[in-house]
């Protein structure tokens, strides 16, 4: 951990990785160990107790035998294991206790030994389970990682800042992808949202940065390089459909600084960025809203570059639906116009901070998408301190959002 981030957080209040950490890292597990054998020790108690009072008319000590089944559902291997142990113990001794034929005795000492057997490995093909699901998953973001280059990012023309947030569910992650190139026409900047989850989804936006990365350097119109992105996008599904896998679409916003007060925009089916000026946040409106990138072929228009007004000191947010489908407990979704109202007058790095907090606020930690976001700024024309201005900036966000 950098000295800037240990600052940065301990500014902001936030618990530094060290001895108060470790400590909680080792009291959780004692923690739940306490409660469980608490509970244990609790259920014993009472079903002893009842099996006194009822007699031979209703022993219950007998269906402790369900315990085993329960805990390897929530508990560790060595839990599972050190409550079957018990329960066993305890069976086995009421068993023997109570008295009754040889055979009875022995039958349900073997049914108490088998149902404990059969928790314990049910255990251990659960956590198996798991543990190769975290595999997946952790790889799964890894990749998706090293696909999409870190934040922020300078060029000539923009200072991008952002946040990202990959989903972690059964179906491994989503496919949100972003990127900012440096080409002999200006800036050019991408960011979409293909179709779907799981690997296949990293292979089609990986599809569409490869093609991006290139078309933006050679194509001189925005729109040439928009048509090499649906040409890869109709390649790749072409081999997806040779494959058996699922075709799929990709919706994307691309925009071009040259350096002007206007940039260029060509939408394929995503959401509007978001304008912040003078204290004033609004969507801005695209007239010509064109398909996905690999539906070209269902439309009969080409996709037209339009231009949007932006001025000095203004901020451009571009997000994926990750941001405005994230719901609350209620399943209401998040409000995103209304929040960005009170952080219009906020830095990227501030406004993409606030953003981040209240979605994590308002969606109770319980992301469903995965998060994408850019805040993009001009940069400041070429004078004293603009190069430590935007290198300063770069290494807050660098700070904030570098490990995400």
């Amino acid at each position: 951990m950098t000295i800037g981030l240990q600052r940065l957080l301990a500014a902001r209040g936030a618990v530094l990785p060290g001895a108060d950490a470790g400590e909680e890292a080792v009291r959780a597990p004692r923690v739940r160990n306490a409660v469980l054998f608490g509970s244990l020790a609790l259920l014993t108690t009472v079903f002893a107790l009842l099996d006194v009072r009822n007699g031979e008319d209703l022993r219950l000590m007998p269906l402790l035998v369900v315990v085993p089944a329960l805990v390897s559902v929530f508990g560790t291997i060595r839990q599972t294991a050190a409550v079957s142990v018990l329960i066993m113990l305890v069976v086995t001794a009421s068993h023997l206790s109570t008295g009754g034929s040889r055979g009875d005795v022995l039958t349900g000492i073997a049914f108490t030994v088998l149902a404990c057997c059969l928790g314990i490995g049910a255990c251990v093909l659960r956590i198996r389970h798991a543990t190769q699901i975290a595999r997946l998953r952790s790889a799964a973001v890894a990749l998706q990682r090293q696909i999409l280059r870190p934040l922020p990012i300078l060029t000539d023309q923009v200072l991008a800042h952002g946040i990202y947030t990959p989903i972690e569910e059964d179906r491994l992650v989503g496919g949100d992808i972003y990127e900012v190139v440096q080409s002999p026409y200006g800036t050019r900047v991408i960011i979409g949202d293909v179709q779907g989850k799981g690997v296949a989804a990293i292979g089609a936006g990986f599809a569409v940065l490869g093609a991006f990365r290139e078309a933006a350097i050679r194509e001189p119109a925005l729109t040439g390089a928009v048509d090499a992105l649906e040409d890869a996008v109709a390649r790749h599904n072409m081999f997806s459909a040779q494959t058996g896998e699922t075709e799929r679409f990709v919706t994307a916003l691309v925009l071009g600084f040259d350096g002007s007060d206007r940039v260029e925009a060509v939408n394929c089916g995503h959401l509007p960025p978001r304008l912040l000026h003078e204290g004033v946040a609004r969507a801005v409106s695209l007239r010509h809203t064109s398909v996905p990138l690999g539906m070209a072929e269902l439309s009969h228009e080409g996709r037209v570059a339009e231009r949007l007004a932006f001025p000095p000191g203004a901020t451009l947010l571009l997000i994926t639906d990750g941001v405005t489908e994230a719901r609350d407990a209620s399943g209401a979704f998040y409000p995103l116009d209304a929040r960005l109202g009170g952080w219009a007058e906020r830095a990227p790095y501030d406004l993409l901070t606030a953003l981040d907090a209240d979605l994590d606020d308002f969606s109770g930690g319980v992301r469903r998408d995965d998060i994408a976001a850019l805040a993009l700024r001009r940069t400041v024309a070429d004078g004293p301190g603009r190069t430590g201005a935007a290198e300063h900036g770069a290494r807050r966000a660098a700070e904030a959002f570098g490990g995400r």
